[in-house]
């Protein structure tokens, strides 16, 4: 299982800390995927290809949590999409960080929406 931060991100941030580079994402987008991503995240991508811009509330606790409703319309095929990818660009870019999504099959057609707070990640704190 790959769940999490990518390394392109995971060396950004070290090097935004470390090296007095900067380092920030415009507009993240969240892609679907039918089993888990992989660390490159591309691995089992859903037929629905489209990438969806998400935005995230303030992060609390080291978790980063969708504000808002991401929905795909009149999305292709018929698939259980179980996990998510998130990209810094809307076709190409760099893989950010991936997750499991729990929202149930859909079908070609339908609108499918991952709700408002049920997308997030999250950094293990030192405590």
């Amino acid at each position: 299982m790959a769940h999490g931060i990518s390394a392109y991100l995971g060396n950004a941030w070290m090097n935004a800390l470390g090296n007095a580079t900067s380092f920030s994402v415009a507009t993240p987008y969240v892609k679907l995927h039918t089993q888990d991503p992989g660390t490159a995240g591309t691995a089992h991508p859903a037929t629905e290809t489209t990438r969806k811009a998400v935005s995230f509330g303030a992060a609390s606790a080291g978790v980063l949590t969708s504000d808002a409703d991401v929905s795909w319309t009149n999305i292709l095929g018929n698939q259980d999409a179980t996990h998510f990818t998130c990209w810094d660009d809307l076709t190409a870019g760099n893989f950010l960080f991936s997750g499991s999504i729990v929202a149930g099959a859909y079908s070609a057609g339908d609108t499918y929406t991952i709700s408002a707070g049920n997308l997030t990640v999250s950094l293990t704190l030192a405590s």
